[in-house]
């Protein structure tokens, strides 16, 4: 018997990262043209990509839910997105703006793997092993984008912050 209580977090939860993927939309274009290495400005065009398939998957997993997907608003990214653009206005300009943006991107990307992880875990303990499916893909996205944002930190944006 599924539980009703974890059946509206889910749902609300769900929401909520609805709303966040959203936001995420508009600010990566911003991303895209504010990094000045080419390598990095390519990453966030793909992401964004990326993050309009994660828009459509969570709207699947609101309709096999039987739900119209809807958001609710998330403090905790429209605080991350602010702090990002802060650190892009400060930043612009300097060698260590790529660095500051990469900064930015991996604290939504750590956002959005915690909240997948849990919405995945959630599907599974409420068997909805198709949501659970369109939410891990998700989840490996988001690890995958992590990942090339650190390989590219690593691969030459910090050594360039501190010239």
């Amino acid at each position: 018997m599924k539980n009703p209580t974890l059946d509206k977090l889910f749902e609300d939860q769900l929401a909520d990262t609805y709303y966040a993927e959203n936001h995420i939309l508009k600010a990566l274009p911003k991303m895209v043209e504010a990094a000045e290495s080419e390598q990095l400005s390519e990453a966030f065009a793909d992401h964004l990509e990326e993050t309009k398939n994660h828009v459509a998957r969570l709207e699947a997993v609101f309709e096999l839910l039987g739900k119209k997907a809807r958001a609710k608003k998330c403090e905790a990214i429209e605080g991350i997105l602010k702090e990002a653009d802060a650190l892009s206005a400060e930043y612009a300009d300097t060698p260590s703006n790529d660095a500051a943006l990469i900064c930015a991107a991996q604290k939504v990307e750590h956002y959005e793997i915690a909240n997948y992880g849990t919405l995945a875990a959630w599907a599974d303990q409420l068997d909805y092993p198709e949501a659970a499916k369109h939410l891990r893909l998700t989840l490996e996205e988001e690890e995958q984008a992590d990942q090339a944002l650190s390989d590219l930190a690593l691969q030459g944006i910090n050594e360039d912050a501190t010239a």
